[in-house]
């Protein structure tokens, strides 16, 4: 139901979007450089979320702001401590004194995220983005940072010698519809299967009604609706849901060993930076990031399915596949290095 990809080339800006095959919601990782995503993807954002503010995991707030200004638009934006004031400064930087008269309302729901607690503030086109309290919440961590009828978002703060975060997609249920269980009831396919996907999803009794519609099958146009449960077991074949984490920009120690592993276990794809070549791991430490063999390390501790490394160093350009190859290799236990944190 959810495909997440990098919108940029591993030595780009950071930026992973994960997108919904059926319903207009993505959710972003980071806002890197965005200029290669179209407008509509754009505008089809729900939830963003920053690691952190450096440049080249921010800059794209612009861009978002520019795409959505003028629209009946809603983003809820999280980020590391310092967040809300960080974006109050961009907002800051423009001149808004004629929003007043949009005929739209563009509206950012910050939320600033701390290990046990989280501020979130709203900001509005149309009240020249003036900062409006929402909420002050001592929550810890380990909760979830969103909780939507599809998924959910984990997060956890990382060492990049100030806070970054990691991130966890994941999706609730994997409903997958049987075409030969509907061929059998001879019902057609159509919007109707998300309203059962969502009924399914908000845990309604057996017995609630799936409207099918006027099209039904000659057997059916009399009765256009069916009971949820019946068309569960006829149907519907349910999965667990897809897991999508999203590291970046840590140290090699033993705490974001242990918290990367908590939030990537047995995760369907991990995203994980590779910045430095494993022969570079003096200046991968001195600079705060992973190499290429400690992503892999990671990601094979962690029992992933599947990993993508990013945010190369431009000092490798011309050997892309001298640090994929090296973090496929330890991935894929071509060597015997072990989790031996830099501490």
């Amino acid at each position: 139901m959810y495909s997440a990809s990098l919108i940029n080339d591993p030595f780009g800006d950071p930026a992973v979007l994960i997108k919904s095959k059926y319903r207009r919601e993505s959710v972003l990782f980071d806002l890197g450089d965005l200029h290669f995503l179209a407008p509509r993807e754009i505008l089809k954002i729900g939830h963003a979320f920053v690691s952190h503010t450096h440049m080249d995991h921010f800059i794209g707030f612009d861009t978002i702001l520019r795409i959505c200004l003028g629209r009946n638009q809603r983003i809820q934006l999280f980020g590391p401590p310092g967040f809300l004031s960080q974006v109050e400064n961009k907002l800051r930087g423009y001149t808004w004194n004629l929003v007043k008269n949009y005929s739209n309302d563009f509206e950012l729901l910050v939320t600033e995220i701390h290990p046990a607690q989280r501020i979130s503030r709203s900001y509005r086109c149309r009240t020249a983005f003036r900062a409006e309290p929402v909420a002050q919440e001592d929550i810890p961590i380990n909760e979830p940072l969103v909780e939507e009828t599809f998924f959910s978002i984990h997060g956890t703060i990382l060492n990049h010698l100030i806070p970054c975060l990691a991130f966890r997609f994941e999706e609730k249920k994997r409903i997958n519809i049987i075409k030969n269980g509907l061929e059998e009831l001879d019902i057609p396919t159509g919007r109707w299967l998300m309203d059962l996907k969502e009924a399914i999803m908000q845990g309604k009794p057996d017995e609630y009604p799936i409207l099918i519609g006027e099209n039904a099958g000659s057997d059916l146009q009399n009765r256009n609706n069916l009971p949820l449960g019946f068309l569960k077991e006829k149907a519907v074949k349910i999965t667990r849901g897809q897991r999508i984490c999203y590291v970046t920009d840590a140290i090699f120690s033993k705490g974001n060993i242990q918290r990367i592993l908590s939030l990537a276990d047995s995760a369907d794809h991990l995203f994980i930076e590779a910045t430095f070549l494993h022969d570079d791991i003096e200046k991968a430490a001195l600079k705060y990031h992973l190499t290429a063999r400690q992503a892999g390390l990671l990601a094979r501790e962690a029992g992933v399915k599947r990993i993508s490394i990013f945010h190369f160093s431009p000092k490798y350009k011309g050997a892309r596949n001298v640090l994929l190859d090296e973090a496929m290799d330890a991935f894929n236990g071509r060597n015997s290095d072990s989790l031996v944190p830099i501490d």
